[in-house]
């Protein structure tokens, strides 16, 4: 099935008939008056509440902005399939906003969740395979049930990195068999980075007020820098895990993603509940909170120790160049900074993949058994057959990494258990936890990445450097948020940190966001 076809499944088409039938003629709710760009969530949700704005209107205005930018014209390819129940969700949403029923900030807000989370509707979750293209999960995670609980309205599902990137020895980020290359708003020439590429080019270009996406080791702050945008890539255990097709039970999280650090403190606080399900969520020691909007201080700077990790920020001079004004940024605004030269003395990144293989090997096969009898593929065996057989699936990367994943034996293999630990050990207790509590900081910052690089079907992507592994190796936490500018594409800052500290990376990140505020529409 073509993406073009896909897309308009399950009669979506008849959402697209005119302006007029669907938005009133009159006032702010009117097609020509609305102008929803860079529009923030407080925003939506006062002129909601002051009866300025309906909701049906508001997700007209972003179903007619898909049709537009991400299929007509520049074609970004960010949304992978629309949900052709949100109309009629958005109207009962209007119904209980008019009988005095508000369900908080996130009432009738649009939301676009990356392809790898279940929802028990229409829309299938597919990771971007073929092999899922029509698998429907059987009840919604428990992510995308808060999400509805809290009254956002699912607009769709956004493109990925096939298997969230972990599926080849080389790929273009963004690339899925069944959505097509994801492009950035930026520059269509260039890449999103992944594998939460959607979710991210589509936060950017405004296709909708913000959405979800997930990572193991980059996914959502990597999209989040190439993308000029903000992502909070929580501490594992913080948001349940259970429906969403994994990699690593070890090191995946979902994070919201979205154009202010305002907006992602405010989605983060409806999607921390626990979950008996998931193990990580009931951890002695848990911190999780309802709301992370008390954490946004424009004096959140002031006063903090940050430890600049000297290892993630020369890969790319004129990134450093824009990092070195963002640590005179910080430190103006009262910062104590001081540098480091390592964060271990260990590698793990050996670890750390070996752990992913048995992982994922594991969570997918259990994954395929949640589906049901009528699952697509029953294995990851099963998997690995049908791309060899399939025309579009190999056309440009191989499945090597599956094969390696296959290759592995169970959880009790000796060589999983003394990864694990080696890895565990020597990011946190010898890593992160350690370099903190001597150096007495409050965060560790470094370059997110580097400028987005040209998409390549034929040589893959070209990383040319990052800083997401120590938090995501320990399963720590990290936000990154636009930090400056380079040749008119988008780089960003990360604060990481020790576990359930959330809320003070969202207090410096804002303080810095305020100060700089350096986030600009792509020119679409």
């Amino acid at each position: 099935m073509k993406r073009r076809q896909f897309v308009h499944s399950a009669g979506w088409s008849i959402l697209y008939l005119s302006n007029v039938s669907l938005l009133s003629c009159e006032g702010e709710n009117s097609a020509m008056a609305l102008d929803l760009q860079e529009v923030d969530i407080m925003t939506m949700h006062s002129k909601y509440k002051d009866g300025i704005w309906r909701i049906p209107n508001i997700v007209q205005w972003y179903i007619q902005r898909i049709k537009a930018i991400d299929e007509n014209g520049p074609q970004l390819n960010s949304v992978l399939c629309l949900n052709p129940d949100a109309m009629e969700i958005a109207e009962a949403l209007q119904t209980e906003l008019e009988e005095g029923k508000v369900r908080g900030a996130l009432h009738g807000i649009p939301v676009l969740l990356k392809d790898n989370i279940d929802t028990q509707d229409k829309m299938p979750t597919t990771a971007g395979s073929r092999a899922l293209k029509d698998s429907i999960a059987l009840k919604d995670s428990p992510l995308a049930a808060q999400l509805r609980e809290a009254g956002a309205v699912i607009l769709g599902k956004a493109n990925l990195s096939e298997w969230a990137n972990f599926r080849a020895d080389f790929s273009s980020s963004g690339w899925s068999g069944l959505g097509g290359q994801t492009k950035n708003p930026y520059d269509l020439s260039r890449n999103p980075c992944g594998s939460s590429a959607g979710s991210g080019a589509s936060v950017s270009a405004n296709l909708c007020m913000f959405a979800i996406g997930t990572e193991t080791n980059g996914s959502i702050v990597c999209p989040s820098n190439a993308n000029g945008i903000v992502g909070i890539k929580p501490t594992v255990g913080l948001i349940s895990r259970s429906g969403i097709i994994p990699i690593s039970f070890t090191q995946d999280t979902a994070g919201p993603m979205t154009r202010t650090v305002s907006d992602a403190a405010i989605t983060l606080g409806f999607m921390t509940a626990q979950d008996s399900n998931d193990s990580k969520t009931v951890v002695e020691g848990r911190k999780a909170l309802t709301d992370y909007t008390t954490f946004l201080k424009k004096d959140g700077l002031a006063g903090k120790r940050i430890g600049i990790y000297n290892p993630s920020r020369d890969f790319h001079h004129r990134v450093e160049n824009v990092f070195n004004a963002a640590i005179q940024t910080m430190e103006d605004a009262g910062a104590t900074l001081i540098e480091l030269d390592k964060i271990s003395t260990v590698r793990v990144g050996g670890d750390s993949y070996n752990v992913l293989l048995y992982e994922f090997k594991d969570g997918l096969n259990k994954y395929f058994k949640s589906l049901g009898p009528n699952a697509p593929v029953k294995s990851l065996e099963e998997l690995i057959a049908f791309n060899a057989q399939d025309s579009i699936e190999l056309k440009y990367f191989d499945q090597d990494i599956l094969q390696q994943a296959q290759d592995k034996g169970d959880l009790n293999s000796e060589e999983y258990v003394e990864s694990l630990e080696r890895m565990l050990k020597h990011t946190r207790e010898e890593g992160i936890d350690k370099v903190m509590a001597s150096n007495q900081l409050d965060a560790i910052v470094a370059p997110t990445g580097s400028p987005a690089w040209k998409t390549d079907l034929v040589n893959g992507d070209r990383f040319l450097g990052g800083s997401s592994s120590p938090a995501a190796q320990s399963g720590y936490p990290a936000i990154t948020c636009p930090m400056g500018i380079v040749e008119g594409l988008p780089v960003g800052i990360s604060f990481f940190g020790q576990a359930w500290t959330e809320g003070k990376l969202i207090e410096m990140a804002y303080a810095f966001e305020q100060i700089t505020k350096v986030r600009f529409a792509p020119n679409l």
